[in-house]
Order: C-alpha cells, then structure tokens, then sequence
C-alpha cells in the first residue's frame, strides 16, 4: 500500500500540499511539485480518460496488483466510465487515503457482494471529490499568482504562464461537455447507477460547471479576451441559457438550485469580463476609444447587436446587457441609438441593479472570495462607468431602482481596496455621483448615505475620511407639507430664505441641538401639491446631528413614533460600529453617542415590542468599546438592567448552580418572548459577543463575580437547549454554539492570577461545575458526538471548500472548541473520588453500542482541517491518561481499522507535522496508562522460536518501523523529520524504557544501528546557549541520555549491547563528558543571566539537566561501563557542576533559577561522595561553597529549605574530605557567622514551633483525641533538616579551628548557645526533635574539648538545661532495668542515645574544666543516680551493644568524677558508696561474661532471639558486622553453616571487645576509691578509715549470682582473664578459623592487646592496694591476714610466672596509667626495646608485693 504513495499523488493530496497545509512547506518543494504535475493541471478533468481496451489490457498484465483488486478496479472503470489503469490507481489512492478498514477486513469487502456495493459508492464520491480537487488546485493558482504577499506567488505565477496558452479553449471544451452529458443510466453504467446515483452525478456536473467558469472568469480577469470569443461565449452561454437550460434539467432539484444560481452569475460575469469596460472607461476619458479592441471589430458587434436583441428573458442577462449598452454607446455613439435604448430599457426591466446586488451576495456567501472580490472589481467598473455616462434619473426606471443602486453600490464597495479607490478618485466621476446625490436628501433620508458610507470605511485612512466628509456637512434637506410663515420666498418659489433662527429638534434647553441661523437661503427642489423639498445651505456637523436624533430616539420611545425613529437610528450605529471597530483611536470624538447607548439600551429593551436590530447595533457597538475598555464599558451597562443580575450575594456553588436569586435581565425575557418565537437572534449573538469581549478583557474581580449570572444563563438556559430553538435563516444555529463556546473557552483559559481562589465561586469554577456536572456538558459531548462523517457530508455540500465562514468551517470550528473546551474542563477539575457525570459520558458505550472515545478517534479520517484531528487526539490523550478505562477496550472491532489510520497518517510524508507529533505524543502516554492500545500499536509478533524463551519480532502494522525512520540519523534535518517530531519520537522511546516494555525493548536494543541512530544528537554540536536553540533539541538530547541511563541501570553490565558499549566508549574518547559538562553549566549561566527577560526554555533546561544528572550519578557506580574513569575530567565535570550550583544559586530572586540551583546542589552532594579522591585534590572549594551559602540564606525559604540542607551538607563532605587546608582560612569567621546566625533562627523557630506542638498535644489529651502525632512537629525535625545539618556543620567548623579563636567571636556576636540550650530543653521535656538534641550535643561535645568551649558551654548553663528535662528522657522502673535498657542497635538514633551523649558531655566538661565543673557534675550526678546505678547493674542482664555502651559512658564519667573523690564523699556519700559497689558488681560481671566465652554466647542467642543472623524481631547486629550479618542471611540454610558462624562469632568479639572497655575504666575507677600503693606502703600513719574495703576475703571464681560479694578472687579472674586473651590473640598458627585473630583486622588486634595490658595493670594496682589495706586493717582476724598471703602469694606467683613467659615472646607495653587508649591508637612494634620497660615496672612491683607477702 505504502508503494503506491510515491508513484501517484492524489489530486487532494496536491490541494492540500499547494495550500501549505502538508509537511512541504518550502517554495522549491511546492515548485516541484508543480512541475511534476502541470500536465494534469492543464489538461483538467480531461485527464480522466474514458474506458478502452488497450487500458484494461495492460491492468491485465500487471503483476505487481493483486487478482480481486483488478477485478474491483474493471468494476470501478464500469461504473464510473473511467479509464481502467485510472480505476486501479484510483482504488489505490482510496486505500491508501480514506479507506476505513484493515488489509484483512478489504480482502472480506471485495468478496461479499453487498460491502463491496458500499465501497464502490464510496470509491465514487472519493472520485468526485479528486476531481473538484483537481479543478480547486488551478483556482488556487488563478487567485494567488499576482498576489504579492502569498509565500508561493512566484511559483504560481511560473505555473499559470506555463498553462496560459490553451488552458480556457480546453476548459471551455469541459464545460460544453458537461452540459451537454447524457446522464447515466444502469444500462449503461451498471445497475448500482439509481436514481439516487445520477442525481449525485448531475450534483457533481453542475458543481463542476461552477468551478470551471469561475476558473475562467478568474482567468479573463488578469487575461484579455478576443471580441470572436466574447461571441462564442455569448452563443454557448445563451444556448445553455445561462446554467437553465442543461441538458439534464429534468434532474434538477431544489438543493441545486444555488448551484444553477452561480452558474448563471459566472456566465454573466464571464461576459461583462470580456467587454473591458475598465478599459473602455479609460479610453474614453483620455478620448482614445480606437485602442479597444472592439472597436476594430464590426462585424463581432453587429451580430452581438443581434444575439442581445434576443435577450431579456432571464434575470441573468441584465448586466450583459447594461455593459454592452456601455460598450457601444461609447464606441459608436451616433450608429445605433434605437439598439441601445431598447438593449438598455430591457436592462432596466430585469432590474439590473437589483440583481447587481443579490449576484454579489450570493458570491460572497459561498466560494472563494477571491472570486467575489474580482467580481466587485468588474460591476465596480460597470457601475462607475454607467453613471458617469447616463443621467440618476435615467437609471431609476422606477422608484425602488435607486435604493437598489445604492445596495449595489454598497456591495461593490465592500471589497477590500475598492473603499480607498473610491475616496481618491475626483468626487463628481463614477460612484462619487452616488454619495453626492445621497447627501444632497440628507438628512431627509438618513439611511442611503450611512449606508455608503459604512461601506466605504475599509480601514484607519478612509475611516478619516468618513469622519471629516460627516463633520463639514453643507447642506440640510427639509421636507414640508406646506409653506411655513417665518419664509420669505422669491416669486418663482425657487428660493427659500429664513427670516428667524430655528431650532432643528424640539429638545429641551441644555441639550445638545442643530440652530438653523437667520437669513439662511434654502432651494427649493420639488414643489407642489404634495409638499415642499428644500436644501438649506447650513453648514453643520452631522455627528452632532446624530446626537440630536439618539435624544430624539430616547424622548419618543414610548409613543407611536419610536419604529420612524428607530430606522433613522439604526443606520448611525452600525456606522459608529464600523468606525470604531476599524479605528480606535477617533471613539473619543464619538462620545456624546457612545454614552448614550446605555441608556437607549435601557429605554428599548424594556417596551413593550422592542426593536431588536437596534438594540443589537447597540449591543455590537458596546462589544467594541468592551474590547479597550472592559471595566468602564461593565460598570455602565451594569445598571442598565440589560444584563442577568443576581439579587442576593452568591456565596456558594449550589446557590449558583440552582440559579437562586437570579433574574433574567431585559435579555433574557427579550431572548424568551421575542427571538426564541420569532426564530431571529440579532441580540443573542451579540450579547454572546459582548460576554465573551468582557471576559477576555480580564475584568478585575468583583466585575467577574457580576458576569456569574450571564454566564449562567448560557450554561443553563442556552447551552443544553439552543439546538432545539426555532430559526428561520440556515447557519445561525451553528454559530450560536460556536459563539457559546467560544465564550465558555475564553473563560477556561483565564490565567488563574485573574481568578480568586476564595470559597466564593469564580467564573472559571462555575464552568467547571457545570460542563462537569449538569447538562451542560452533555450539550458539548452531543457536539464531539457529532462525528467526522456528518462533518464530511455537511463539507462536500458547500458550494466551495474554499470559503472560511461555509457552514462547514463553522461546524469544525464548534468541534474544535467542544474538544478544547472538555480538555480543560478535565485538566482543570478539582480531584475527587467521585466520577462526574461528564466523565462518564465521555467513557461509556452508548445506546447505539458506539462510544464517544471510537468517535474521537475515527477523527483521525477527517482531511480537510488539520486542527481537528490534532485535538481530537489531545483530548483522547487527556482521556487515556485520567479516566479509568480501556481505551483498547472501547475500540472494539475498529481497533485494526483505527490503527491502521494513524500509523498510515504517520508514515505520511506529507502529512502535517503537527498532527505526527501529536499522535508520538498520544502513544506516549499509552504506553503507561493504556497496556492494551499500546500492544496494538506495537503490533509485536512471537518469533517461533524454543519453547520457553520468546524472541520477538516487529509486525508490518507496527508504530515502531516509524519510531526508527524518526530517529535514523540518515534522516535528520529532511523535511519530513523537523526536530519537533525527532523528539516525541524519542519521548515515546523513553516512555518504553520507562514503563519497562521489555517486548518492545528487547526487540529494539538489537536492531541495527538502533544505539548509534539514538546517541547521535549527543555527539552534535549544538549552538551557544546565547542564540536560539530549538528548545526541542534539548529535550531530544534528555530523553536519550535518560534512555542509556535506564538501560545501564537495568541491564547487567555484561549483557549490554556491543553497539551501546562502543557507543559510550567513543562518548569518552571524543571528550563529549567534557563537551556537556561546559554546555550544561553554560546554560545554567544563561538562565541565571536572563532570567530578568523572562525565562527562555526553562523546563527543556531543567529536563536536560536532570537527564545529565542522572548519567553522572550512575557514571559513580558504572564507571567501567561508561569509561567517565579520568581524575581529570572528573574534576572538570565537579568544578563545572560547582560552578552552574553557584550560577544558578546566586540568583535569588528567581524561582525557576532555585529550582535548577537545587537540582544542582544533589548532584553535587552526591559527587562530592562518590569522588572522594577527586575532591580531595580539587582546587578551593569552600568559598565558591560559602557564596553560595550566603545566597541561599537570603532567598526565600519556603522554596529554598531543601536546597540549604544541600548546601550544608557539601561543606560538611568539603571539610571532611579537605578540611580547611583546601580553602582560605580567611572564610572561616563569615561562614562560621553565616551557620550560626542560621543555628539560631533554626533553633529558635523549633523552639516556637515545639512549645506550640506540646500545648495542641496537651488540648487533644485533654480530649481524649485519637491522634497520636501532628504532622508539624515532624515537619521540623529531620535528619538531614536544616537544623540539624547546620549544626553538624557548626561542629566541624569548630572543629577545623583548633585554637578557637574564631568562633570565641562568633559566639559572642551571635546567641547561639542559649538559643540551642533554650530548644535543647523544650525538645528534652516533650520528647520531640530528636534528630536536633543529637546534633545541638554533638555541638556542645566538640566545643567541650577546648578550655574555651567548655568554659563557653558551661557559662550558658548546660547543666540547668539539661539536668532535670533529662529525666523525662528515660523511665525509671522499680523493677530493674528491663524497661529502660533496650535491645535497640546503637546507631540509630533514639533517646537513650541522647543520654549517652549526655553523659559524655559531662565527661568532656569535667576532664577539661577540672574543679571549676565540680559542683554541676555533682548535681548531675545527684539527679541521675538512680539511672547510673541501674545502668552498672544492668550489664548482668542485658549484654545488648546499647546497653554496654551506655555502661561505658557511665563509667567514663564516674572515672573522671572519682577524682573527686573528697568533693563526693562530702556531697553525696551515700551514693558514692553505691557506686563503689556497684563497680565492684560490675567488675565481677565482666570478669565472668569474658571468661565464660559459651555463657556469653548462650546469652547473647537466648537474649536476642533465638539465632544471630536476626530475623525480623531482632535489632540489627552492631555496624561493624552489618555486611557479614547480611551476608550470613543470605547465605542461610544448610550451606551456609560457616558463614553463619562466623557472623556469630564477631557479634560475639564485639561484645567482648564492650565489656572489656567497660571493665578496663571500671578498674580505673576503682583505683582512685582505693589507697595510693606507694602511700600505703610506706605511710605508716595514713587514715585507713578514709578507704573502705572494696573486696571480700575470699579466693573463689566470680559467680555469676548478684548476692555474692565481689571478692580478691574476683581480680585474680579478671587478670587470668586478661592474660588468657592475650595468649589467644598469639594464637595465631592455630589452625582453629575462628579464634580473635582471623576475625579481627592487625590495628584492632593491637588495640586490644594495649586495653589488656591496661586492665591487667590497674587489676594489679587495685589488688596490691586492697591487700595491704586488708593486711594493715585492724578489724580483721590475723587467721584472715594469714590465708590473704598464703593465698595470694601463690596465686601471684603463678600469674608472674605465666606473663614471664608471655613478655619474653613479646607484647605491647601498656599506655600511660589512667588514659584509656582510644582503638585508633598506633600499635608499637611487639618485641622492640621499649615495649619491654613498662612491663617489667608492673613485674617488679608485683614481685616486691609478693616479696612483702611471702615475709
């Protein structure tokens, strides 16, 4: 079918092709295709060749067309007298262009005797439409060749001189033929030729005829015709007698009559054409008549002489008559006078000027109106001519025949450039004598000359002269039945003269009025016995006459005179309608009439029979002025009563809708008791105007709330019912709908800043409503309903197609806007559950089982006006997206067919392109919301392949084969393929990758060269962002790196495709990273920069950017694949990226350039991770960072709170990959200044914000309410919020500035401490902002490690802050520490956390300050001591990691306090005593836990559920296993037993590694609550009072039972303990896999070893000093004494012996007493000299101790 395209253009192909409506729109391509086809053009409908037998021969033996469609076309040929090869084409052309069905479903056609009988009808109108066609294609070229401002002038006019030679002897020849045709009959034409079938014929001939003679008439007119063939046509005209006498004339029937009508109308204008009387005219001014070319030619004008004679029985041949009247009086005036007069007087008696007039309506109504213009130009040139040559009175056979030349002359006068031909013409030559005749009975007869000059207004020079020649009026005609007194007459009564001044109107004093002054002269015209007519010679100005007779108007209005008066009126506003509405500028000079109209409106809308033209005029001139001036134009004729009015205040929708409270206006009771019965609608359409006018002129608010009731009024009472009115002229119908529409469109298309958005109802709202909900929007579903065959019929039966006001334009101008206005109507609906009715119309199946959805789509067959199917299809595409249906499904059976017609549309060459891109688009969104239609269009067939795996293939009817011609690379920059449709075809690819299709995919991923067509606009150079890109290309160039996104992202890297891999391969080398990079910041600088002219393709940017963004996120992951692997363009790509975010961001002020800004910063922030390295050897990053910073605080921070939480989070990554060596230290105190003035409103905001939180928390429970959080309160706090990231970023400013000295200054400039203090607390009383609390401490923990800041922080008061609301943290339970010790992970953040940081803060405080904290760490201590002892306690029983950590915390902090130790026993010795014990407890707890490694585990298992990979009860296992954990579970099962244990084993590790830091400070601890060694050896007199024993007298293991007291046995466990780990970590040849050893990592290991030997020590330290304190103690029994040394000597002697041997394989030395080592430590060498010197200090001591023992 496809082929057929090339070979043969259909004639309607080439119409809409030469109209530039097609794809070809350049002149060579017009030019082109007119020198392919002349020749058809020139031969006309000859080209149609009749039936022969050579022709059927060679269809015969064709090979290239199938058996049964021969046969169809011998069958066409048959029945259509047509040429076979013509046939065959014929049907080709017809499939391929109007044919409704599929391949399969022609095949059943052509085999069913009846369907086939129904195609070959329609074959036959396709027939006769390609032939008008063809014959509308050279009327194109006639109209426009000398037309200088057409496009395609020059090649026309090429064309017409080509076809000049022969063209009319040969279309002469055509239409003799057609008049003289025999009709077909059956016999001759098949028995499908009925009756119904040859009236359709003769329908076609006569329209053939009338398109011929207008070709001809249109050729005359720029082409001189010869006198013989002047007398040929004169003959063949009379002979066909003018279009009456055809040879089928019986066939005649009433709807051809306007076609028997033009033809008549051309026949004659053909002639007068041929005589020249312009030419005559102008021979016979410059006295020159032998140049004509009949005057040499006698023998042609005595045997016209003869035909004329013969005339005079048809209207039609009156001007005939009257031109050659004309012709022959000038050329021989003296010959044959008797002729001329009897020619002349039959002229008269048809009534020739009437007929003038009824001839130039009935061509402009229909047809081109080139062809109506070129005739006014001919009867403008017979008029002129005829009165210039023959006396008025001559002319005016009777009376009526004057106003019948003055409506000729109107007509004449309205074509275009006639109105400024006429006012430079001299005023006493050719139609000038009309206008001076008319003012000469002005203002006696006001209507002729208004008349005129309406018509002579065309544009703003001749509304100029219309205005001056009114202003300066000479004379007044007065009429008088008898003489007045006050007169003073000359005896011959010629001459009239006044003897006192004379009021002209009888108006009151004040007003405007016309002063006849005295001694005034008049002449007298008629005189007798029925009155006298006389011209006074006055000067005056008739607009102030105009004034007088509107007052007049307004004083009789009421009485019997209003219907004179109302005719004398009219004519004055449609003048001051067409002055103004042609020219602006002189309304000011029209005043005193314009402001008059409200008030006539008033007055004559409300008697009794008003007048509805002049009420109209009224209306239409106030539609004018509402154009420029709405408000005023609205306020005047509010209070005119005219308008629908709402009488109480409209407050909601339903009021609105139920028309409550609302009056009709003097319109609506006009509309109902007046127009509706009589069937005319002057006043509607003009009100409907004038509504529309008001609406569009965005009236301000109030105003529009007023046009609600008008509005209203259409909805209700016009919308759903105006198709049943009654109407007596034919169209009016059709534009009533349209008007409504149009009204109802413009107010969908407010800008919504025009609109109120309150509870009040808005014009758009109400409309919405309505459509949506009433039957209203029935009403415009009827109107979509009506379908593109009634469209079709209503089109082929206009005269012409060429006309833009035939009912048909009007008809597919009240779709169009039906379509547009139910697209906004869904687009603009507020959401709700429920499905409107509107909706439901347009998705249900109707009665007839069709549906509106297959009436939109069928659409797609309609040819003439592009538009309609384009928005036929938008609005299915708004349907297929929001409504809740099929639209496969309601298809049905045409599904195929429909198809089918939009994908031959698409692959059309010539097609609009418009209406490509507009189906691209459609299917784009199918692809996601409709599975089914998508299927279809995709048309992918199973290739036969194993069964199992499917291969898919793209089947002949398949959207695809388009998509890939779209985006060949061989095919970009041809016509046929403009950018616009390059990128929906890629959109649509997109949309693929996007829903995942894979069929679709997995079939075009191998295509040939699919990858290289694809990423070809990646590798083209696109011009500077300065000049105008296409913003197309952008978003072509977005959807395809979305697309290679999405296929790398998905598809494994080893499975790409070759062709993609080399396709991104030569991305790299051809430095196209580094190419988009500099183009996407270039961009962004220009939006930035032009943003103040108004943003230039600002979503194609933001597209564009977001599609490179994401090629750069997924370059950090794939970097392989996508070859971005060079530090060096990395760091371009980053500094490019840095600088766009600094471009974009620096802009505050505008919105579009924040949001790219924004993107920007993510992508930023992820690069800055992902990059590390990169970043790291970055030049400066931090200031252009701390610009940006500063920008983004100023603007404004609803849009901007995401993108500061962005900015915040760079320079974090920023200071912690570079620190401040990358940047000028010099940015430290502005940005510091910068993060703390927003530290502090953030602060203070969450404060209000938290404080307003806890009292609505406090009201709902109060109410008992069921709400258990307010979504604002979570609204503040995030994680990465605002908040918190500035005060991360706070800490590590602080941080970086180690001396301090900076933020010292900040601090004090800025209040930040008590601001975060005063939120700190808040949060910690209502248990809110966790995420804040975090950051604020994590701030005051880095602050507290410099004396400075803990001085700073503790001068603000931390301690009265966070003492008491910390209680509210936890609960304290009686019942032990089950409720407040979770099981949860600790690095997820929670409140027990909080406290942990809590206690580190006291800590930090306390170890920096020293005495100055003393007092506070007390008072803490003091408040929370039931918690510290519960946590000491709480080890025993849950070993969670959270649980230990907060142990250690605990601990940390009661080492640091138990320096103290004087301080606390004389504050608070009760509870030091507690904490002595409780150590003591907990020392026993760890000793035992990391002895008994299986007890542990049972605990840990039993405890933590039941296995260690957890399940999903259980808490994540601790960060630094979560990859093994993870990878245990996967590996679960039988197989993975190792994996499982291993993964056990270092959860294990990590607890031991808890407890053993726990019982390492612990120790410390101790060690300051028991005596100095040195001391107590060698201090005889010291105070053993002061130390209290710690240790029972007993050498037992460590139980595990609470009420047994820790005991020397106990420290003697913890160093075999210890001693024993370390000899495991030596372990290291053991081939057991999982000892300490294999899990973890050599720092660790030494870390660990280091805290051994630190536990070990202080075991040592406390053991020796409770000894001695036990051996010097004189309470207890000298036996005790004896077995304390017994036994410890032997059990140290033992335990030196082991480490002995332990320190000669060698091992670290422990670090410095009384400081932990932190695990990041470095470990010393083992075995070197130094590590030895610390150990055998601690030998030596212990061996003097057991020296001491053993004495």
């Amino acid at each position: 079918m496809a082929d057929s395209e090339m070979s043969v253009r259909s004639c309607r192909e080439l119409w809409t092709i030469l109209l530039g409506r097609s794809a070809l729109r350049e002149p060579a391509q017009i030019e082109g295709e007119l020198d392919r086809h002349w020749d058809r053009l020139h031969q006309g409908l000859g080209y149609y060749k009749p039936p022969s037998s050579s022709s059927a021969g060679k269809v015969k033996d064709k090979k290239n067309v199938a058996q049964p469609l021969k046969d169809f076309g011998f069958r066409i040929s048959k029945l259509l007298n047509l040429d076979e090869q013509q046939s065959v084409q014929l049907l080709q052309c017809y499939l391929q262009e109007d044919y409704r069905g599929t391949q399969d479903s022609l095949k059943v056609v052509l085999k069913d005797e009846r369907q086939s009988q129904g195609l070959l009808l329609k074959i036959a109108d396709y027939y006769y439409e390609e032939r008008m066609c063809l014959l509308r294609c050279v009327l194109l070229l006639l109209t426009y060749f000398q037309d200088e401002r057409h496009p395609y002038r020059s090649e026309y006019s090429n064309c017409v001189n080509k076809l000049e030679k022969d063209l009319v002897s040969s279309y002469q020849s055509q239409f003799e033929n057609l008049f003289k045709a025999e009709a077909p009959t059956w016999e001759t034409h098949g028995n499908l030729m009925t009756e119904r079938q040859v009236s359709r014929w003769f329908m076609q001939c006569l329209r053939e005829q009338s398109l011929l003679l207008e070709i001809i008439f249109l050729y005359y007119a720029y082409f001189e015709m010869s006198p013989s063939d002047l007398l040929n046509f004169t003959k063949m005209f009379k002979e066909q007698g003018f279009g009456l006498r055809q040879t089928n004339r019986h066939l005649v029937d009433k709807s051809m009559d306007a076609l028997v009508d033009r033809i008549g109308y051309l026949s004659s204008l053909i002639l007068v054409e041929g005589m020249d009387i312009d030419f005559l005219h102008k021979c016979a001014l410059e006295d020159c008549t032998e140049q004509h070319q009949f005057s040499g030619a006698p023998d042609v004008i005595q045997e016209m002489d003869q035909l004329l004679l013969t005339f005079g029985d048809i209207p039609h041949h009156g001007p005939v008559l009257l031109a050659w009247v004309l012709l022959r009086h000038t050329l021989r005036p003296d010959e044959s006078s008797p002729v001329i007069r009897r020619i002349g007087n039959t002229a008269l008696q048809l009534g020739v000027f009437k007929y003038l007039s009824s001839m130039l309506k009935g061509l402009g109504v229909s047809g081109n109106n080139c062809t109506a213009s070129t005739a006014k130009m001919c009867i403008y040139g017979l008029l002129s001519f005829v009165i210039t040559s023959f006396e008025e009175e001559s002319l005016q056979a009777n009376g009526e025949e004057g106003s019948h030349l003055i409506d000729a002359a109107c007509e004449v006068l309205s074509a275009p450039s006639l109105a400024e031909v006429f006012w430079e013409m001299k005023p006493n030559r050719g139609l000038g004598m009309i206008l001076d005749s008319a003012a000469g009975m002005f203002p006696h007869k006001i209507g002729p000359l208004l008349q005129l000059l309406t018509a002579l207004v065309s544009n703003k020079s001749t509304v100029k002269k219309v205005y001056n020649f009114l202003d300066k009026m000479s004379f007044y005609t007065q009429i008088y039945k008898h003489k007045p007194s006050d007169i003073i007459s000359k005896d011959d009564e010629t001459l009239w003269r006044r003897q006192t001044p004379k009021l002209l109107y009888p108006l009151g004093t004040g007003q405007t009025n016309l002063w006849i002054p005295q001694g005034v002269l008049g002449q007298v015209i008629i005189a007798g016995e029925q009155g006298y007519m006389v011209r006074w010679d006055y000067s005056y100005s008739a607009w102030t006459l105009f004034t007088c007779e509107v007052e007049m108007l307004l004083h009789v209005v009421s009485t019997a005179d209003v219907i004179a008066h109302c005719a004398r009126v009219k004519p004055i506003l449609d003048l001051v309608h067409k002055i103004i509405s042609t020219d602006w500028t002189v309304s000011d000079c029209l005043l005193p009439l314009t402001s008059r109209i409200y008030m006539l409106l008033q007055r004559l809308t409300s008697v009794i029979n008003p007048p509805v033209d002049v009420i109209a005029s009224c209306v239409n001139c106030l539609s004018v002025l509402a154009a420029r001036m709405p408000g005023k134009v609205w306020s005047s004729l509010h209070h005119t009563g005219f308008l629908p009015f709402a009488s109480s205040p409209l407050t909601s929708m339903a009021q609105c809708i139920s028309a409550e409270g609302m009056k009709a206006g003097n319109y609506g009771n006009l509309l109902v008791q007046i127009e509706q019965p009589r069937g005319e609608y002057a006043v509607t359409i003009a009100f409907l105007r004038l509504i529309t006018t008001l609406v569009k002129g965005q009236l301000g608010n109030t105003q529009s709330k007023g046009l609600i009731p008008c509005v209203l009024l259409v909805l209700k009472e016009m919308l759903p019912t105006y198709h049943k009115w009654r109407y007596n002229t034919n169209g009016v119908r059709e534009r009533i709908g349209c008007y409504i529409l149009e009204l109802i469109h413009a107010i969908l298309n407010l800008s919504p800043e025009g609109e109120d958005q309150g509870s009040t109802p808005t014009l758009q709202s109400l409309c919405i409503y309505s459509l949506a909900n009433t039957e209203a929007g029935q009403a415009v579903v009827n109107i979509m309903a009506v379908g593109v065959d009634t469209i079709d019929v209503v089109l082929a039966a206009q005269p012409s197609s060429c006309g833009s006001e035939g009912p048909g334009q009007i008809l597919i101008q009240t779709v169009k806007l039906a379509f547009s206005v139910t697209n906004n109507v869904i687009r603009l609906k507020p959401p709700s559950d429920a499905v409107s009715p509107l909706e439901q119309a347009l998705t249900q199946h109707g009665g007839h089982g069709s549906n509106l959805v297959v009436v939109l789509a069928k659409y797609i067959y309609h040819k003439h006006d592009p538009a309609l199917p384009r928005l036929a299809i938008q609005l299915l595409k708004r349907l297929a997206t929001v409504a809740p249906m099929s639209v496969y499904a309601c298809l049905g059976s045409d599904a195929a067919a429909i198809r089918d017609a939009f994908l031959s549309r698409l692959q059309s060459k010539t097609e609009d392109m418009r209406i490509k891109v507009m189906i691209l688009e459609f299917l784009t969104v199918a692809v996601e919301t409709q599975p089914g239609l998508i299927e279809l269009f995709l048309n992918l067939e199973v290739k036969d392949g194993n069964e199992g795996s499917k291969e898919f293939l793209v089947g002949e009817w398949s959207c695809l084969h388009v998509v890939l011609d779209l985006i060949d690379s061989k095919q970009q920059g041809k016509y046929w393929c403009p950018p616009l449709l390059h990128r929906a075809a890629l959109a649509f690819l997109l949309a693929l990758w996007q829903d995942r299709r894979d069929s679709a995919i997995s079939v075009l991923r191998t295509k040939e060269r699919f990858w290289e067509n694809l990423t070809t606009p990646l590798f083209g150079t696109l011009t500077p962002p300065l000049d105008t890109t296409e913003p197309c290309v952008l978003e072509a160039c977005a959807f395809v790196m979305k697309i290679i996104g999405l296929e790398i992202y998905y598809v494994v890297s080893g499975s790409l495709e070759q062709t993609l891999k080399d396709g991104l391969q030569k991305f790299s080398n051809a430095r196209r990273y580094d190419y988009w990079s500099q183009y996407m910041k270039s961009l962004v600088c220009r939006v930035a920069e032009t943003e103040e002219e108004g943003i230039c393709y600002f979503p194609e940017t933001q597209m564009l950017f977001s599609a490179w963004r994401m090629l750069l996120i997924l370059s950090t992951t794939h970097a392989d694949v996508m070859h971005l692997t060079e530090d060096s363009t990395k760091l371009k790509l980053f500094m490019d990226v840095l600088d766009g975010t600094k471009a974009a961001l620096t802009t505050p002020t505008s919105v579009p350039c924040l949001r790219l800004g924004s993107m920007m910063a993510t992508l930023l922030l992820i690069l800055l991770k992902q990059w590390r390295s990169v970043v790291a050897a970055a030049p400066d990053i931090l200031s252009p960072l701390a610009l940006i910073l500063e920008s983004v605080l100023q603007a404004d921070q609803q849009m901007m709170d995401r993108t500061k939480a962005k900015i915040f989070s760079a320079l974090i990554s920023v200071l912690q990959i570079q620190g401040l060596n990358g940047g000028d230290i010099s940015q430290l105190p502005q940005l510091l200044l910068s993060v703390c003035e927003t530290v502090k409103d953030e602060a203070l905001a969450l404060f209000d914000n938290t404080r307003h939180m806890s009292q609505i928390e406090d009201t709902l429970e109060q109410e008992d309410s069921m709400e258990t959080d307010s979504p604002r309160g979570l609204q503040k706090d995030q994680r990465d919020g605002v908040c918190v990231l500035a005060l991360h970023l706070a800490k590590e400013l602080c941080r970086s500035d180690e001396d301090g000295e900076h933020w010292v200054l900040v601090m004090r400039k800025v209040p930040v401490l008590p601001s975060v203090l005063s939120a700190v607390e808040i949060s910690l009383r209502s248990k809110h902002n966790l995420f804040f609390t975090e950051a604020a401490l994590h701030l005051l923990l880095t602050l507290a490690r410099t004396p400075q800041g803990a001085a700073a922080v503790a001068g603000a008061g931390v301690v009265q802050t966070i003492c008491l609301p910390l209680l509210s943290v936890y609960e304290v339970s009686s019942n032990g520490a089950s409720q407040g010790f979770s099981r949860k992970s600790q690095d997820s953040a929670c409140w027990p956390g909080v406290y942990r940081l809590c206690m580190s803060l006291m800590e930090s405080l306390l170890k920096t300050l020293r005495y100055n904290f003393i007092n506070e760490a007390l008072d803490f201590v003091g408040v929370h001591q039931e918690r510290i002892l519960q946590c000491l306690n709480a080890v025993r029983t849950v070993q969670s990691l959270s649980c230990l950590d907060e142990a250690d915390h605990t601990v940390g902090f009661l080492l640091q306090l138990s320096s103290f130790c004087k301080e606390w026993q004389f504050h608070l010795p009760n509870l030091l005593r507690d904490v002595q014990i409780n150590l003591c407890f907990l020392c026993q707890t760890c000793t035992y836990l990391l002895h008994s490694k299986k007890m542990l585990h049972h605990y840990l298992q039993s405890k933590n559920g039941e296995a260690l990979p957890p399940g999903p009860r259980t808490q994540r296992p601790p960060q630094t296993l979560n990859k093994d954990a993870a990878a245990a579970a996967a590996g679960g099962g039988g197989g993975g037993g190792g994996e499982r244990e291993e993964a056990e084993q270092k959860a294990l590790l990590a607890v031991q590694c808890s407890l053993l830091k726990i019982l390492s400070k612990t120790l410390a601890t101790l060690q300051h609550f028991t005596p100095d060694c040195c001391q107590i050896l060698l201090d005889q007199c010291m105070d053993l009072a002061e130390y209290r024993t710690l240790f029972v007298l007993s050498f037992t293991t460590p139980a595990f039972d609470p009420d047994v007291a820790p005991s020397f046995g106990t420290l003697l466990a913890t160093i075999n303990v210890a001693l024993g780990m370390l000899s495991e970590m030596e372990k290291k040849k053991e081939p057991a896999s999982l000892s300490i050893a294999s899990l973890a990592s050599l720092e660790e290991i030494q870390a660990l070893k280091s805290l051994l030997m630190f536990t070990m020590e202080n075991c040592f330290y406390v053991l020796i000093s409770q000894a001695v304190r036990c051996l010097k103690d004189p309470t207890i029994l000298p036996r005790d004494k004896q077995r304390l040394k017994q036994e410890l000597s032997s059990e140290l002697s033992t335990l030196l012996s082991s480490l002995s041997r332990h320190f000669r394989r060698g091992s670290p030395s422990s670090p410095a007493s009384g400081i932990l080592p932190s695990l990041q430590s470095k470990p010393s060498t083992p075995g070197s000299k130094a590590s030895h010197e610390g150990q055998e200090h601690i030998i030596q001591l212990v061996q003097a101790f057991v020296r001491l023992v053993q004495r």
